[in-house]
């Protein structure tokens, strides 16, 4: 087994909430005994709790988390910021640390004098600096600024300069935090260059980011953390699977919600479908906007014929919100005549969060006849392979006469999410594949 860079042993790390208590001294703050261990359980929250993991000298080890997991704060516990409550933290070797944007540069003086004094915080000696200090500035890309007070300069060169103050130290281990999001696309492959360089002369790097892709092309393992607790760790792809999975459950539970406020739209207006059933649809004004693409959320129509239900369904045919571009979704509605009806049409369109209307089709324009609708029944839209891009979506079902009067018409009631391991643009995805001839050489990433 490789030695260890870095070790977490049982750490728990607890923070006060602020509750507006505020100690007029230190000594009165003192007297108080332990501060800590008196609070009441509802002003202190545990950032960590009891995590434990090992880092590998030479490797490259990535914490994955949403916001507030405690990825940051672990990472502040390896650098010395903060101590742990309790537990241990052990690093082997020297750390260079990029957590915070611009933690250590004093905004009202120069590039060049920070450099300085961020080098020597860092274990540098004058001279050290001064020998790497030409290879900072042109790595950060700040020669016609480094004279330039850093209050002047921009959040991306702020990350520059301090990025390439920490990597220039020469570490053994180097730690990164999600600061990388604010530079620019060639900026971040110098920086991705530079990892790479790292791994070959075995160095370790421990990375928080929310770029899943990088941790998998990138890195040698992972760890999730989910509410301050480890949830697994391992190889980068397995466990990037279980935390997306634990994401997706979330998205579920909330477009859950959406949906439900949807159906309790849906479940008022039954009962003005079913008191206007009397009427027929030419005697009822309430035929909606003339142009339904351009209308806000919500329920019309005559009456007569009502949709109670709108569910959908996955490969497996399991009712849900959440699906996958490329795999099979189904738009199952239920209906209802009140009496026999023989003058219908069926339709849905989806549409994106712009109100851009991705596709929409209906029983008539694919040349169905309608003969006969009575009592309750059931109408699926099966999509075989749902060629969407990454992104929310909106729904809008109907059903209505040739004419296109509405018995009851469902406008953006209904919201779906579909995830993509590709991260393309734009709406459509085609099913594709790329062809090179014999000069142009490429290879996948993952290979």
């Amino acid at each position: 087994m490789k030695t260890p860079a870095i070790e977490l042993i049982d750490v728990t790390k607890v923070y006060r909430r602020f509750s507006g208590k505020q100690y007029a001294t230190l000594k009165s703050a003192l007297l108080q005994r332990s501060i800590l261990n008196e609070l009441n359980p509802k002003e202190t929250f545990q950032a960590l709790q009891h995590v434990s993991f090992t880092v590998p000298k030479g490797s490259t080890f990535a914490v994955v988390g949403r916001n507030g997991s405690g990825k940051s704060t672990a990472l502040k516990l390896v650098a010395g910021i903060t101590k742990p409550t309790s537990g241990t933290v052990l690093v082997d070797g020297r750390i260079s640390a990029l957590i915070e944007l611009g933690a250590g540069f004093h905004p009202e003086i120069s590039g060049r004098e920070n450099v300085f004094i961020n080098g020597i915080m860092l274990g540098l000696t004058k001279k050290e600096i001064t020998q790497r200090f030409d290879e900072i500035v042109e790595f950060a890309e700040l020669k016609d600024f480094i004279d330039a007070p850093v209050k002047t300069y921009s959040s991306g060169m702020y990350m520059r300069l301090g990025f390439a103050v920490a990597i220039h130290v020469d570490p053994d281990v180097l730690l990164v935090d999600e600061v990388l999001a604010v530079g620019d696309e060639g900026f971040t492959h110098k920086c991705l260059d530079k990892f790479s360089e790292f791994k070959r002369r075995g160095k370790t790097i421990l990375l928080v980011t929310h770029s899943l892709g990088l941790v998998e092309r990138f890195c040698d393992d992972a760890v999730w953390l989910d509410h301050g607790e480890k949830k697994a760790q391992g190889d980068p792809k397995r466990v990037i699977g279980q935390y997306l999975l634990d994401v997706e459950s979330a998205e579920e539970g909330y477009l859950a919600q959406e949906d439900a406020k949807a159906k309790e739209e849906v479940a008022a207006a039954e009962q003005v479908a079913a008191t206007s059933s009397a009427t027929t649809a030419e005697d009822t004004a309430d035929s909606g906007p003339k142009n339904m693409f351009q209308a806000n959320e919500g329920r019309w129509g005559s009456g007569g014929v009502a949709i109670t239900g709108v569910t959908l369904k996955d490969k497996s045919g399991t009712a849900g919100h959440v699906f996958h571009s490329g795999e099979p979704m189904a738009i199952e509605l239920a209906l209802k005549a009140d009496k026999p009806c023989h003058d219908f049409v069926f339709g849905v369109a989806m549409f994106n969060t712009d109100g851009t209307c991705v596709y929409g089709t209906n029983t008539d324009i694919e040349e169905f006849e309608a003969e006969s609708l009575t009592g309750e029944s059931t109408v699926t839209f099966d999509i075989e392979t749902l060629e969407l891009v990454e992104g929310t979506y909106k729904l809008d079902v109907a059903v209505h006469r040739k004419d296109g009067a509405p018995y009851d018409y469902h406008r953006l009631l209904y919201t779906f999410r579909v995830k993509s391991r590709t991260k393309d643009a734009g709406i459509y995805r085609p099913r594709h594949q790329w062809k090179f001839s014999d000069s142009a050489k490429l290879s996948r990433k993952s290979e």
